[in-house]
């Protein structure tokens, strides 16, 4: 049996189950090969930023821009990972396990995606390479998967200084009619 070149730990794993889920069906597991390669080809070059991931990909003469958001922790998750793992510079299997034992779901929730390219289906190649690759990073410092997640934003601390506010509101988090009518108050 071959060795899982991604997600070889619970915390990576996480991540290649959203790439590639247990039940799949549809041309999406037809280019799960092929974005397996380009990520352990390097041809992912991914940036993370708070719960954003940004890679571009180039690939022969195509590039492909693609933008990942996940989800962020609910407080009650943050609060009882911390209860469970006081230091989480050192996120071991058993870790996760007692994590998720607590009823903590740890499994990321893509919350937007994004691509340049031109493909007519999802998820694209370019969305599965680069989770293909962030499931290699979780591999080798499973706090990422947390980070990701807004832990470290939002992780209980001794200093109770004033919260950053957020750079972006989600377009989800509007709602039309109100919106304007707040903006434009003669409307």
């Amino acid at each position: 049996m071959a060795d899982n070149e991604f997600g070889y730990t619970r915390w990576g794993m996480d991540w290649v189950r959203l790439a590639q889920p247990l039940r799949q069906s549809g041309p999406a597991r037809l280019l799960l090969p092929r974005a397996r390669s380009l990520a352990r080809n390097n041809l992912v070059q991914a940036t993370i930023e708070g719960r954003t991931v940004r890679a571009s990909i180039h690939r022969g003469g195509q590039a492909s821009v693609t933008q990942v958001e996940v989800a962020p922790l609910s407080r009650a998750s943050i609060t009882g990972i911390s209860e469970i793992v006081p230091d989480v510079t050192v996120l071991t299997d058993d870790a996760h396990q007692a994590i998720v034992a607590a009823g903590i779901t740890l499994a990321p929730v893509l919350a937007d995606t994004d691509c340049s390219c031109s493909a007519r289906t999802a998820p694209c190649l370019h969305l599965l390479a680069v989770l293909y690759e962030i499931a290699r990073r979780v591999d080798e410092e499973p706090r990422v998967a947390l980070d990701l997640q807004g832990y470290a934003v939002a992780a209980p601390s001794d200093s109770e200084g004033p919260a950053q506010p957020a750079r972006w509101t989600p377009l989800g988090a509007l709602d039309p009619a109100t919106f304007f009518a707040r903006a434009h108050p003669s409307l």
